[in-house]
């Protein structure tokens, strides 16, 4: 799995660092989503894909 971050797209509800504080944080300046892993570990990738689900602009992704 391979995660995906539009910054453009994000509008800084956090609920992506919410959920899998490993594999995202937000920007001090912005509030936009921050990746912390780009391929996370296999035990965190059901909380990524909720963190997709749960997005509200859906500024983030998952490439299998």
């Amino acid at each position: 799995m391979e995660i995906k971050a539009d910054t453009t797209v994000c509008i800084g509800a956090g609920m992506c660092a919410l959920t899998v504080p490993e594999v995202f944080d937000q920007s001090e300046d912005e509030g936009t989503v921050v990746l912390l892993q780009q391929v996370p570990p296999a035990e965190l990738e059901d909380g990524v894909r909720r963190a997709v689900t749960l997005c509200p602009s859906g500024a983030i992704s998952v490439v299998p």
